[in-house]
């Protein structure tokens, strides 16, 4: 199969990304809703706390602190009330700010958990054609950067910057009483901060959209690089490889940089042009104090008032950082549901495949226990059920099909198997042989023709129960961490270990598990490292085998392993196959010797079939390639 153009994400429309990803968050949160009105109580409380502990001060400086500068005998009765008063106030606010940060907690794992599972449940819908054109890494990022964006901005930006609204509408009403004329002054400060905001943080957001996307990129390259170490090392790539992870490196950092200099910049200006506010309300508070002997301010009020608006100014500050957060967790969240509303694959199927028995008339009845007997139930629009016997008759029509629209693979393709029946399909790499087997089992479906399954439209069959009835060995073999016993028992969940035991043996694998460390018991993990491409095989083939299913596919399955252990195989895949429609795609063209019938496949044609000996009368291509007069490749 020839490699599918890599996906493009589009830039991100911020605009339009806001208001359709807020509203997505907001339904995850629903599951919270009591939580999230407890957060906010709390959020409310503890700012109105923190600004009512502050007012506490003009109280001691007018009534105690100013009497003992200007009276021989000042009264201090009532002091150690007030300040016990003030602790107890900003005690409410401490308490408030701790439940809150741990309901937060709670909250934003929740809405990951929720998330992730999504994300992963609806993955193993999705059509192998979006993993073609999607890099591993791409995926998995959205399980770790993007996800842990939301979690910050969940668990830390949206609470302070609810906090920080709540205290700019606190203070604010608290100032204005105090002194309605440096509150004006502190509004028009606040306002000039605001522009620099505007200014700065739209810069930011772009480029925040594009380090998300060069991050997904450069980790999709990584994976890569990982899982092809030995063929970089083998073609002596490390220093082409090297320059490359440079290039997606450099663009990563040029990305983050001008989001970070955008970000860092802004509370530094932020702070100063709050340190210039407090000293000008300092001199314009003074000055009114003064000018009016204490009549519209005092000096007790002109202390709380700074404290009032230098607070005032740190919330602006503290929501211009979190939008950065903010908007980098919305850049996050964007990529999680562009995945999220990827299409799933297409399944109109009804018909379905369940255990059978055999009636004294023939006929045949669904059963609620495993039979050994497989039929097909096919539903019918007035009402009526007909059952079909599981042969594993399959044949093609006219097949024609193209991974990418106007690049076809395969043209006016039609075979036929009958059950029992071996088909096997050479030709060289390209020509359409995995393809064949890919459409069979509906990794993808065909563009034009028919595909019939005892005689059933395999378009009217549901997917998991067609895949099923089907027996898969692949030469990329993908083996789970668990013990060889659970790898095995992969093919068919509900095998006892007797099942998995005999499957082993079949494929010849029973004599090297027995060897390893603690036998069927030994852990595997890194998909099989420690074990030999050829002892890797011979599991997939036990995996397969222990499904026991009527009709396999062997893509290459012998291709890995080598000639003394491949005789060894060989005996067990006869066993295997006996009454089994197979379908085998071999290099080894000795192993399809004794195929009923052989397929020779040239650039998505089949021009020769019939059985070796026949083929092999015919003096063609398939002649030619089995006496080496050209390599298959």
């Amino acid at each position: 199969m020839p490699p599918l153009p890599k996906g493009t994400h589009g830039p991100v429309n911020l605009k339009a990304l806001n208001k359709n990803v807020v509203q997505r968050l907001m339904s995850y949160l629903r599951a919270y809703r009591f939580p999230m009105l407890v957060v906010l109580v709390c959020i409310i409380t503890a700012s109105i706390a923190s600004v009512v502990g502050m007012t506490f001060l003009e109280t001691i400086i007018d009534d105690y602190i100013k009497p003992l500068l200007l009276e021989a005998n000042p009264d201090f009765s009532g002091l150690l009330q007030v300040i016990f008063r003030m602790a107890a106030v900003f005690a409410v606010s401490v308490l408030a700010m701790l439940v809150q940060g741990l309901l937060m907690a709670r909250i934003s794992q929740g809405v990951q958990k929720t998330i992730r599972d999504q994300m992963f449940s609806h993955m193993q819908t999705l059509p192998i054609r979006y993993f073609d054109i999607h890099t591993f890494g791409d995926v998995m990022s959205h399980y770790t950067n993007d996800v842990d964006t939301l979690q910050q901005m969940l668990s830390q930006s949206i609470p302070q910057t609810l906090s920080s609204l709540v205290t700019i509408v606190t203070i604010f009403i608290t100032m204005l009483i105090k002194s309605p004329l440096l509150t004006a002054f502190v509004i028009l400060s606040i306002f000039a901060m605001l522009q620099a905001t505007k200014k700065i943080g739209g810069n930011s957001a772009k480029f925040f959209t594009a380090q998300q996307k060069s991050l997904g990129s450069l980790n999709g390259y990584i994976e890569e690089m990982i899982s092809g170490q030995k063929v970089v090392k083998v073609f002596c790539h490390e220093e082409k490889i090297k320059e490359e992870f440079d290039r997606r490196n450099q663009e990563l950092q040029e990305n983050a940089t001008k989001a970070n200099i955008f970000a860092n910049i802004l509370m530094p200006i932020m702070m100063n042009l709050g340190n210039l506010q407090y000293v000008l309300v300092a001199v314009l508070g003074g000055a009114l104090a003064v000018a009016t002997n204490e009549a519209f301010i005092t000096l007790g009020g002109i202390t709380v008032f700074l404290q009032l608006s230098k607070n005032f100014t740190r919330p602006v500050s503290q929501i211009s950082q979190q939008m950065n957060a903010i908007i980098m967790a919305m850049a996050g969240a964007e990529r999680i549901f562009k995945l999220l509303d990827e299409q799933p694959e297409e399944d109109h199927g009804y018909v379905t495949l369940v255990n059978a028995v055999e009636n004294p008339d023939g006929s045949l009845a669904e059963s609620e226990t495993r039979t050994g007997l497989w039929a097909w139930k096919h539903p019918h629009q007035d009402g009526t059920l007909t059952y079909t016997r599981l042969t594993g008759d399959v044949r093609l029509f006219d097949v024609d099909f193209a991974y990418v629209e106007g690049k076809t693979v395969l043209q006016d393709v039609s075979l036929y198997a009958k059950p029992g029946q071996k088909i096997a399909f050479v030709g060289a790499t390209g020509a359409g042989k995995t393809t064949i087997t890919n459409l069979i089992n509906r990794f993808y479906d065909i563009d034009d023709g028919k595909i019939r399954y005892d005689g059933i439209n395999i378009n009217k069959i549901k997917k998991p129960d067609l895949r099923r009835s089907l027996g898969v060995v692949l030469q990329d073999v993908n083996l789970f961490t668990g013990t060889v016993m659970d790898n095995i028992r992969y093919g068919k969940l509900d095998a006892t270990d007797e099942d998995c035991i005999a499957a082993a043996k079949l494929a010849g694998a029973h004599d090297f598990i027995m060897m390893l460390p603690q036998g069927y018991q030994t852990v595997l993990s890194g998909d099989g490292s420690g074990l030999s491409q050829g002892q890797r095989q011979l599991l997939s083939i036990a995996r397969a085998a222990v499904a026991d299913p009527p009709v396999m596919i062997l893509d290459e399955a012998t291709s890995s392993i080598d000639t003394r252990t491949e005789a060894i195989v060989q005996r067990g895949m006869d066993q295997l196959m006996k009454g089994r429609t197979v379908f085998v795609i071999a290099h080894r063209l000795s192993t399809v010797r004794n195929a009923d019938a052989i397929m020779v496949l040239e650039h998505g044609r089949i021009i020769e079939r019939g059985t070796h000996d026949d083929l092999i009368a015919q003096h063609g291509v398939y002649y030619q390639l089995y006496t080496g007069a050209f390599e298959l490749e």
